[in-house]
């Protein structure tokens, strides 16, 4: 029991700190797989999944963690069984509702993305009303990708920028990277350093598609419901021991350090 706990806190106490990712954003995958261990439906393991939530949630905040992103519920989710579909919205109604008191006990800002607009009246109203009970929180920003498809984002993104260049107010030639980034549901988040999937699946399933150009990928075999504050240091920890070049040589890096030093 000991030699548990010191390992526990060893992976903790690797972490630097001054190093950590920003922005980190998780596909949270396996409630199905996991549920079925335990001979029970679907739903059983999206319910243990929120305490899964509640603790990589608590433990970015508690690092320093700026910006934590959850694959919540994508357009794809909709083409589930219904009584599935059915489910995941009471159990995230339901869950919004009760987390509004730790959010704020937290100083953890709520935020949503993803065609909003889409999802069930009870469900949305919900959503609104906890972002407003936490819009003056700093601490760190909680961000559900929801009803969210990374191709929607884009084609959505090109549509505004296309009747923006109709009607004279772009133009064209004035198009960059910034002017797409101001136009996606993320607009004003900074991109994510670190993406975490769990239960062994090494896919982005539509998920951050231009928002997750450069960021560094850590996929585990850890069903979601298991995955704890343990895990996400284990992340983070092998995030720190990359070295993150932007198309640059090792050599261009270790000067730019170095002339930073």
């Amino acid at each position: 029991m000991i030699d548990r706990f010191r390992i526990f806190m060893s992976l903790k106490d690797k972490i630097a700190l001054d190093q950590l990712p920003e922005h980190i954003a998780v596909i949270m995958d396996g409630n199905g797989r996991w549920a079925k261990q335990y001979n029970k439906n679907r739903v059983f393991g999206h319910t243990n999944g929120v305490k899964a939530v509640r603790e990589t949630t608590e433990a970015c905040a508690e690092l320093g963690v700026k910006h934590l992103t959850l694959y919540a519920f994508s357009t794809e989710n909709w083409s589930r069984p219904q009584d599935e579909v059915s489910a995941l919205m009471k159990l995230l109604l339901k869950t919004i509702r009760l987390e509004i008191k730790t959010l704020n006990k937290n100083d953890i800002r709520l935020r949503a993305v993803g065609n909003i607009k889409g999802l069930p009246a009870s469900t949305r109203k919900e959503l609104e009303f906890a972002i407003e009970a936490t819009k003056e929180n700093k601490r760190m920003e909680l961000i559900l990708a929801l009803n969210y498809s990374g191709k929607s984002e884009l084609v959505n993104a090109m549509q505004l920028i296309a009747s923006e260049v109709k009607s004279g107010t772009l133009s064209p030639d004035q198009i960059d990277e910034k002017t797409i980034s101001d136009k996606l549901y993320t607009a004003g988040i900074p991109d994510p350093e670190l993406m975490i999937r769990t239960s062994g699946e090494n896919r982005l399933s539509n998920f951050l598609l231009w928002q997750l150009a450069y960021a560094e990928f850590y996929f585990t075999s850890v069903l979601w419901p298991d995955f704890g504050k343990e895990e996400l240091y284990k992340a983070i920890v092998e995030y720190q021991q990359r070295e993150r070049r932007f198309g640059k040589t090792s050599e261009q890096i270790s000067l730019t350090k170095a002339t930073n030093a």
